[in-house]
């Protein structure tokens, strides 16, 4: 007696048909997905992305960043740029108490970002930190030169107007050779900037740094490399100096930047505790 066949759709070379046939359409699928989101080009995209968006590329991206990782090292205790000249510099706020102004010069330091006024976390309320006049005093009589920064927490355009405006008049008796800087952070999920979003942000930036640039000063935008791809639409904002906070032993961020934050845990003579140290690069 014959053995009964048992039908094809049991069979393990149907199973295996199945599965590649499967993975192929699967691969196909997401091969298309890639095309159209680059506009059917076939080019990747520049790696900008906000809240899980894909930026719509209606600006030209920031410039490559051109060093590597191995330009990068540490003399005499400070990070130093091997390809090209780099000049160190801290920034300070009311944290660092009263600084030893000569010290901090005979170190080395050359320049220092002093905090002029921030906005409350909470309220909301603008205020002046307590030792910038004395911070800028103590720099310019020992030789350094000084930028200033504001350490936003606006919601609005508005807001952020008013921040540039505060900022220039805490400021306008300074001689300052050095930019102006809009340092807006997040703070956590309380604060009253806790759900910003990157339109939001990218405008008050572009409100802020067109305020201050139309007064006659030079301004910079300060950021860490998770907000810069997640929080801001960077490609339009490439018109300001870039400020990067990065606190890694390289730096391999993609974007060209102006200055570098390489860490916030620093010592300096002439400071008691630590204090953020800044490499200025110059192309």
């Amino acid at each position: 007696m014959r053995k009964k066949r048992k039908p094809f759709y049991k069979s393990l070379r149907f199973w295996l048909i199945l599965i590649t046939a499967l993975v192929v359409a699967g691969l196909c699928v997401a091969i298309a997905a890639e095309l159209w989101g680059n506009g059917g080009n076939g080019k990747k995209d520049h790696g900008i992305f906000h809240h899980g968006q894909q930026e719509q590329q209606t600006f030209p991206p920031p410039e490559t960043n051109p060093y590597e990782p191995l330009d990068f090292y540490y003399e005499d205790g400070y990070l130093t740029c091997g390809a090209g000249k780099s000049t160190l510099g801290i920034d300070v706020s009311y944290w660092q108490g009263e600084i030893d102004w000569q010290q901090v010069k005979d170190a080395g330091i050359e320049f220092v970002i002093i905090r002029a006024g921030y906005r409350g976390t909470g309220e909301g309320t603008l205020e002046a930190d307590s030792t910038a006049n004395a911070n800028y005093e103590g720099a310019k009589a020992a030789g350094l030169k000084v930028g200033a920064y504001m350490f936003s927490q606006a919601i609005t355009v508005e807001e952020a107007v008013e921040e540039a405006e505060f900022i220039m008049d805490l400021v306008k008796d300074w001689e300052l050779d050095m930019p102006i800087v809009y340092d807006w952070e997040y703070i956590n999920e309380t604060a009253r900037t806790a759900n910003m979003d990157a339109r939001t942000l990218t405008d008050c930036t572009k409100a802020f740094c067109q305020t201050v640039r139309e007064a006659g000063y030079d301004t910079m935008i300060y950021f860490n490399a998770d907000q810069s791809h997640k929080q801001m639409y960077l490609s339009e904002l490439t018109e300001y100096g870039f400020w990067l906070a990065m606190y890694e032993p390289v730096m391999d961020y993609p974007y060209k930047i102006d200055m570098w934050q390489y860490t916030n845990q620093g010592t300096v003579p002439g400071i008691q505790g630590n204090v953020d140290i800044n490499l200025l690069l110059h192309y």
